[in-house]
């Protein structure tokens, strides 16, 4: 009588090989958009991604492709993300200074979300590291921030248009300022600056862009 041979269960290392039986690409992409946001292109090691995703790295690749195609996917993701979240502020029926208020604040909550502490914009973050050398990585940056200044500059000839501002108002002039302060806000939370002290930029900001209150 020919007897089985018995079967061994499979080791550890062998079970946590591949990708988990729930993978799933979403949430895959969202814990490496975190970790990229959080670090950077260059400070975020693979080991680093592996262990926020649980995916080894044959399974990183088979997935997204190199380390840079990841962050590429996951700096897309974060800006599909951004602009879902601050559209329909944009879109609402409000006053001007009630608007561009909640838009900014808005943005600023962004900029100090993350579990270890605030993250800025991921934009912002790009720009001023990974755009430096790479073309593409500049490209999507550039059309981020253009992006953003044509969606202020929507906001202010509507309202200038509604008699919110002067008739002399340069709308283009004041979608750069409003970008510039949303910048700024980014720049200051990852430094750490505590929320109290820039709630008053997004105040002066206001005031500038729309004039007086008794206007």
């Amino acid at each position: 009588m020919v007897q089985k041979a018995a079967r061994t269960a499979p080791s550890p290392a062998a079970r946590r090989r591949g990708r988990p039986r729930a993978f799933e690409p979403e949430t895959a992409l969202t814990q490496a958009m975190d970790v990229f946001w959080k670090d950077g292109f260059a400070a975020t090691s693979l080991d680093d991604l592996s262990a926020a995703t649980g995916l080894n790295r044959p399974s990183l690749y088979g997935a997204f492709g190199d380390k840079r195609a990841l962050y590429l996917q996951a700096y897309r993701q974060y800006r599909n993300r951004a602009n879902e979240a601050l559209a329909p502020l944009f879109q609402a029926r409000a006053p001007l200074r009630a608007k561009l208020k909640r838009i900014l604040v808005a943005c600023l909550e962004l900029y100090l979300s993350g579990e270890e502490g605030p993250r800025g914009c991921f934009t912002v973050l790009s720009a001023s590291s990974d755009a430096v050398a790479d073309p593409e990585i500049r490209a999507l940056v550039a059309e981020a921030v253009d992006n953003t200044d044509r969606a202020f500059g929507r906001l202010f000839a509507e309202a200038r248009a509604a008699g919110e501002l002067p008739a002399g108002a340069d709308p283009r002039a004041l979608a750069r300022m409003a970008s510039a302060t949303i910048h700024t806000l980014s720049i200051r939370a990852r430094a750490r600056i505590p929320k109290a002290e820039l709630l008053p930029v997004i105040d002066d900001a206001v005031r500038t862009i729309c004039g007086p209150k008794d206007r």
